[in-house]
C-alpha cells in the first residue's frame, strides 16, 4: 500500500540531509491566543468533512456513510475515487450552507503514517511543473507526498471546476487528516494555481511537515487564512523533523490538554502550548491523540 510506504519515508534518511542554515521567519510572531467557543464550534463541518475523507467511495458519491455524511446533511456529492490502498480516498461536492466546494482526502492511522516520516528514505523535490505553472523551482516538497496528490490532480480539478460552475461559488476548502492533510494542503496550493480566480482555503487536521521554508513562505502568502489543527501530543504534526529542511506554514490551532483550543501564530511556533515546543520529539508524543478528539470528532470512518 502506498500509506505503508509513505510512512517508511523519515526516519532512516534523517543521516543523509545536512542541517540547513537557521530559519528565517517571514513575519514577527504575535501573541498566542485562546479560540472562543464560537470559533472552536465553526471547525466542525469541516472536521467531519475530514473524517468522512475515510469513507469508501461507493458511499461518499450518494452521501451514505453514516454519521459522517449525517453530519453535513445537506452537502451535494459531485465526484469520489480512490481505492484505498494506491491511491488515497477522495470526494469533491457542494456545501449550500457554507456556500464552498469541499475536497476531502483519505488520511492514515499512526501505524502508517510514522513510518512515512520517520523510518524511509525520502527526498525534497520540486512541484510538478505542469501541475504547478510559475512555482519556483525552490519551492520542494517530501517526494511522497508530492506523488500522492499528483495521482489525482486532474480528477479533482475537473470536479471543482464542474461544481464552481454548477453552484455558482468562487469558494473552494480543502481538507484532510494526516496524510489527507498533506495532500490537501498541496490540493490547496495546485487549485489556486490553476484557478487564480478562486477563493481557496485549506483545514488540515494532524498534519505532517509538507515541504522547506520556501514552501512554507508560498502556503502563508497564497492561503494567509488556513488553519492546521494538532491534537494535545500528537507527533505527526512534528514530522518530518526541522533539522531534514522541513517547515510548517502558518496557522496552527493547538488543542491543549486542558481541550482548550490556542491559535499560534507564525512558523512552527516553539511555545510549549503550541505542537513544536510541546513536542520537542517523538519521544514526547502520544499517538493515541493523532485520531482526536477535534471537539469531540474522532477521526475515521
Amino acid at each position: 500500500m502506498f500509506a505503508q510506504t509513505l510512512l517508511s519515508l523519515l526516519v532512516l534518511a534523517s543521516s543523509s540531509f545536512a542541517l540547513p542554515s537557521a530559519r528565517v521567519e517571514i513575519q514577527i510572531r504575535q501573541a498566542i491566543s485562546a479560540l472562543s467557543t464560537a470559533q472552536i464550534t465553526a471547525y466542525r463541518p469541516y472536521t467531519f468533512y475530514a473524517s468522512t475523507g475515510y469513507c469508501s467511495p461507493s458511499t461518499t458519491i450518494n452521501w451514505s456513510c453514516g454519521a459522517n455524511c449525517e453530519a453535513n446533511p445537506s452537502f451535494v456529492p459531485v465526484a469520489s475515487g480512490g481505492d484505498g490502498g494506491s491511491v488515497q480516498f477522495w470526494f469533491v461536492g457542494f456545501d449550500p450552507t457554507l456556500n464552498s466546494v469541499i475536497v476531502s482526502h483519505q488520511g492514515t492511522d499512526t501505524s502508517e503514517i510514522l513510518p512515512i516520516i520517520t523510518d524511509a528514505e525520502f527526498e525534497l523535490e520540486t512541484l510538478n511543473a505542469a501541475l504547478f505553472p510559475g512555482v519556483s523551482s525552490s519551492v520542494e516538497v517530501h517526494d511522497g507526498f508530492g506523488k500522492a496528490q499528483a495521482d489525482t490532480a486532474t480528477a479533482v480539478l475537473a470536479a471543482v471546476q464542474q461544481a464552481m460552475s454548477a453552484h455558482s461559488t468562487t469558494a473552494v476548502t480543502t481538507v484532510g487528516h494526516s496524510l489527507g492533510a498533506a495532500i490537501s494542503l498541496l490540493d490547496a496550493l495546485y487549485l489556486s494555481t490553476q484557478m487564480p480566480s478562486a477563493s481557496v482555503n485549506f483545514i488540515g487536521y494532524g498534519l505532517p511537515r509538507v515541504g522547506n521554508q520556501a514552501f512554507a513562505n508560498l502556503i502563508d502568502s497564497k492561503l494567509p487564512n488556513l488553519s492546521h489543527i494538532n491534537n494535545k501530543e500528537d507527533p505527526v504534526p512534528i514530522l518530518p523533523g526541522e533539522f531534514l529542511g522541513f517547515v510548517h506554514p502558518s496557522g496552527e490551532k493547538h488543542i491543549m490538554d486542558s481541550n482548550a483550543w490556542v491559535a499560534c501564530p507564525g512558523q512552527d511556533n516553539d511555545s510549549n502550548e503550541c505542537s513544536t515546543g510541546d513536542v520537542p520529539t517523538i519521544f514526547n508524543g502520544n499517538t493515541s491523540d493523532h485520531d482526536g478528539p477535534y471537539d469531540g470528532v474522532e477521526m475515521g470512518c
